[in-house]
């Protein structure tokens, strides 16, 4: 029988070796894995995060593990390559830093061997990601097992796959399940025995066979229906000889069907079934990706507790934990590769490699529908080099699953009429209106327009967010990083795209906060902000309860701005989240009233005097939260950026005029201003001539749109970051000056 030993305890790590060991080091560092040596410095900012080699070692004893024919190294999560060596002999190396891979070490095993794994997630050509925002630790990140099998066994050799896949089909009231295994070594005699139970471990159908392809039947199938009813049934195969059971793997799997339809969104077993969900990145404060079984059970409960029925499993291949964690839940799974950014062509095999990967160990999940080929890799536009790689992976994942669909994540500079959107099945595109530009009422019409366009490819949101921290405004404004400008942007967004039937899914950017060691904004270096709840997951943002009060059937009631207590106005706007009818609120004990939202959002005008504790009611639910009146805004509650030439609130503003912190829109919509911005223009570009691209993005007018939604300060700073032109405090404030002088605009 197969025994699997957990390797995981007592290794020794170290960043610096003269050459591999073959001897326990004894001045390196005492680890347990999961590990990751980014755990600190992949958060903290600045883009100087150690990418390089580390070396982990661990003495293996064979007489502590149970007598086997073969022993099989599995390492379940090394990023981003390795290489496998005992007692100083190389055994194997691997590109890919998010799957499970297996060594069989059999011959090199001594009595007593040293195991050295050198993990190296440096910059390089050939193997992705090399370019995203977000950390790519390093480290021996997840489980490490010995699997002991006999030498007839079921295949371990073959991209990590289990050596089973199980694929239902539902036909009438029964669903026919057809069992594939894979062996290795077979022989002569030996018969496969598969069983099907079900949730109560009740064997409900089993047949024996010398085959290696086998279907059963079950009758009156229970149908795993997402989040109403995610039931799992189990498929055991044993290789078995003259009675003895040689190995055996097992496998859970759900019976369902699903269709995505262009104007009908996600059905799920013949019913219309909206997938509205969140990306999830892996990672965490303090521990990189070195995750816990605690981890992701707590990331799952946040998630489910928010009432989605998808996840976006970005940017690449997740924890099997996790994706079991799915299949119990019952969330819609987009499972995806890290091919991401920048097309590399040197990197094609590694593209392939890794769909294999990830299609091989994940086949048997019901919760995953889609096979995401790419993310924002036409940032820079398609070339015939990028086209042809999304066509072979196109057909890869067609050709090793016939059950699932494909897509992809565009990005806004991709133009509708892009030949790389007529490659997968369905497609979404990553939109940022409302933060990155442009206004939060351009995104449902943007995916209006993708629809009378393409009426017969199924279009749907893969990201869309903006950042909050802990800064509080009763104005919120686009950039300012406050809870209040994210709580309207998703107010607005949930408005827009969660009544267009036709979106074959929504995914928020980003559940949680995420390590991204490059990103210097915000007022906390390091991170990537766009989370509904903290990198540390201790808190849940106001935006996160707007969901909720969408998604969720669970009964509660929330008052939003807990953080925001001195407020300088006499009268404040107090936001109400409820998935209930109505919702009564009292300041001090005295009713301001009842009010009924069919959006389920509720809005109060509360009179600001002294302290004043306000109470929310709905139903059966409450909350509390407490506001204050000062005659002098708390500074704490602003953005003061480190390093930022200028702030928003520093800039000199004249009633009825233009200034820095005026829309891009409005200024080059007077004549005035035009010329201000073609010389702006000709500053950012050097002087070039002849060219209609801006740091490699060609002006379409859907990006001049975009654009014209970023204040000026704005677009200028990001700019000055994204090209070489550098905007001095004095640059900015004469600049202001000079569109002081200006009238604004007439509002139409």
């Amino acid at each position: 029988m197969r025994n699997i030993v957990s390797l995981n305890p007592e290794w020794v790590f170290s960043k610096q070796a003269e050459a591999i060991p073959v001897q326990m080091p004894e001045n390196w560092e005492a680890v347990n894995v999961p590990h990751s040596w980014n755990a600190v410095d992949g958060q903290d900012g600045g883009n100087d995060y150690y990418r390089g080699t580390g070396y982990y070692a661990k003495a293996l004893q064979k007489a502590s593990f149970p007598a086997a024919d073969r022993y099989y190294l599995e390492i379940c999560g090394a990023n981003s390559s390795a290489d496998v060596y005992i007692d100083g002999k190389k055994l194997a190396h691997h590109d890919g830093g998010y799957s499970t891979w297996r060594v069989d070490i059999t011959e090199s095993l001594g009595e007593n061997s040293l195991l050295v794994i050198a993990v190296d997630n440096s910059a390089n050509e050939i193997v992705y990601p090399q370019m995203a925002d977000f950390t790519f630790y390093g480290g021996l990140y997840r489980n490490v097992n010995l699997i002991c099998v006999s030498e007839s066994h079921f295949d371990l050799d073959y991209y990590g796959a289990p050596g089973i896949m199980v694929t239902p089909k539902i036909s009438g009231a029964n669903a026919n399940v057809e069992v594939q295994v894979f062996l290795t070594n077979a022989r002569e005699g030996q018969t496969v025995r598969y069983t099907i139970y079900d949730k109560d471990e009740q064997v409900i159908a089993q047949t024996e066979t010398a085959e290696t392809k086998a279907e059963l039947v079950i009758e009156n199938v229970h149908l795993w229906h997402g989040r109403k009813d995610p039931y799992l049934y189990c498929c055991e195969a044993e290789l078995v000889v003259t009675g003895n059971v040689l190995d055996n793997v097992c496998t859970r799997f759900g019976c369902r069907t699903f269709e995505i339809h262009p104007d009908n969104g996600f059905i799920l077993n013949g019913e219309e079934y909206p997938l509205r969900g969140v990306s999830r990145h892996q990672d965490r404060w303090g521990f990189g990706n070195a995750l816990l079984p605690e981890h992701h059970e707590e990331d799952i409960d946040l998630i489910c507790e928010v009432g989605v029925t998808t996840i976006r499993l970005a940017h690449y291949q997740h924890d099997q934990y996790f994706y079991d964690l799915c299949d119990e839940k019952g969330l819609v799974i987009w499972a995806e590769i890290p091919y991401i950014s920048r097309h590399m062509p040197t990197g094609r095999e590694n593209t392939i490699s890794q769909m294999k990967e990830l299609i091989s160990q994940n086949y048997n999940h019901p919760s995953i529908v889609v096979w995401g080929l790419s993310n924002e890799i036409s940032i820079g536009g398609s070339n015939d080099d990028l086209l042809e790689n999304h066509r072979i992976l196109n057909d890869l994942c067609h050709e090793m699953d016939k059950t699932r669909l494909t897509t992809v994540a565009a990005v806004s500079m991709c133009k509708m009429e892009d030949p790389y959107l007529q490659i997968p099945d369905v497609v979404s595109y990553n939109h940022y209106f409302g933060w990155y530009g442009g206004e939060t009422s351009m995104n449902g019409p943007w995916f209006d327009k993708f629809h009378a366009m393409h009426p017969n490819i199924p279009i749907g949101c893969s990201e869309y967010g903006c950042e909050a921290l802990d800064w509080h405004t009763s104005d919120p404004r686009q950039g300012d990083y406050t809870e209040e400008y994210q709580a309207y942007y998703h107010e607005e967004l949930i408005k827009q795209l969660f009544t267009r039937k036709y979106m074959w899914a929504t995914h928020v950017w980003n559940m949680f906060d995420f390590g991204a060691d490059a990103r210097n904004e915000g007022g906390e270096n390091g991170q990537n902000h766009k989370g509904l709840v903290t990198f540390d997951r201790k808190y849940k943002k106001d935006s996160f309860y707007a969901y909720k009060a969408w998604l969720s059937d669970e009964p509660f009631v929330h008052l939003c701005g807990k953080r925001y207590v001195d407020r300088v106005e006499d009268v404040t706007k107090v936001t109400v989240y409820s998935n209930q009818p109505a919702v009564e609120l009292f300041a001090n004990g005295v009713s301001l009233g009842v009010k009924e939202a069919a959006d389920h959002f509720f809005y109060f005008d509360v009179p600001n005097a002294g302290e004043t504790t306000l109470k929310a009611v709905a139903g059966a639910c409450t909350d509390e939260s407490v506001i204050r009146k000062v005659e002098v805004f708390n500074e704490d509650y602003r953005l003061k950026e480190e390093g930022a030439i200028l702030n928003w609130f520093d800039v000199v503003e004249k009633p009825g005029r233009l200034s820095l912190n005026s829309k891009m829109g409005d200024v080059i919509s007077t004549f005035r201003g035009k010329l201000i911005f073609m010389k702006l223009m000709g500053k950012m570009l050097g002087g070039k001539k002849g060219g209609k691209k801006v740091a490699g993005f060609e002006m379409t007018p859907d990006m001049m749109t975009m654009m014209n939604g970023f204040t000026v300060l704005r677009l200028l700073t990001l700019a000055g970051g994204m090209m070489d032109a550098k905007f001095t405090k004095e640059d900015l404030l004469k600049l202001n000056a000079k569109l002081n002088r200006i009238k604004e605009p007439k509002k139409k």
